[in-house]
């Protein structure tokens, strides 16, 4: 996970001029430009980074200063930064990713305006919080507050970065159905060592050999096996647990 900078698959696009000149001059001018990486800083849009054409480099531009090659600027509506990213980063840890199953997707997203705007996939940005010794301020690993921005080569000629709530993907094989889902929000932390039901046995053993416990079990006590309350020391006698124990013996022979 990178802090702070990320590497992003180089998308040849066009910077808006006027990003160049601190929105001050050269409006609906562009030059052409190459993203190559992004800065991620919690409470902030998602910053690029773009090489230009005379060999210089134009650090933390938002999505919105870009358009994408081969279109005409006087024909890509000027959309807010707002509308075109729904969420400001979730913290300094990026990570990028270019889910394979969506190389080749093509899809929507709902905008703020309530309208469907199309384009196709590019990669996915996600944050993390990697280091426990730091205080973790941020909303990245709260369930029911994260959100992930894919990056999307909008049909307008923009981008966009929305989370997966907002965007619908179109697999011609398989996504067939066409109503919109009414999931509800992730809330829960799924963890499997927090229930105190289960414990390693103590032992220098390099293989668990515990589950014999359960297959001795299963031969003697078949028709109580799935009985959790079932004491053998209450239920026999002790012989018939001296007889168990030495069954035990043989199944856990090397």
């Amino acid at each position: 996970m990178a802090y702070l900078n990320a590497n992003i698959p180089v998308i040849y696009a066009q910077v808006r001029k006027e990003y160049l000149y601190d929105l001050k001059k050269h409006h609906g001018e562009v030059e052409d430009c190459i993203i190559f990486g992004i800065t991620s800083m919690g409470g902030r849009a998602i910053l690029f980074h773009a090489l230009m054409g005379n060999g210089a480099i134009f650090y933390r531009l938002p999505i919105s200063a870009f358009i994408q090659k081969g279109f005409d600027p006087s024909r890509v509506p000027t959309r807010r930064l707002d509308e075109l990213e729904l969420w400001n980063c979730f913290s300094y840890y990026p990570t990028v990713t270019h889910w394979a199953i969506l190389s080749a997707a093509s899809g929507y997203y709902f905008g703020k305006d309530k309208k469907k705007h199309y384009g196709s996939y590019l990669f996915t940005i996600d944050w993390g919080h990697p280091d426990a010794n730091i205080i973790d301020t941020d909303h990245s690993e709260i369930p029911h507050e994260h959100k992930c921005a894919h990056i999307i080569a909008l049909d307008d000629g923009n981008f966009a970065a929305q989370p997966n709530n907002r965007c619908i993907w179109d697999l011609p094989s398989f996504t067939v159905k066409d109503n919109v889902p009414d999931w509800k929000v992730q809330t829960n932390e799924w963890n499997v060592e927090d229930s105190g039901k289960w414990r390693t046995a103590d032992t220098d053993d390099f293989l668990d050999r515990s589950f014999i416990d359960a297959e001795l079990r299963a031969i003697m006590f078949p028709n109580l096996v799935n009985d959790k309350d079932f004491d053998p020391e209450k239920a026999f006698t002790k012989e018939q647990l001296a007889i168990g124990q030495a069954l035990k013996q043989l199944l856990t022979q090397k």
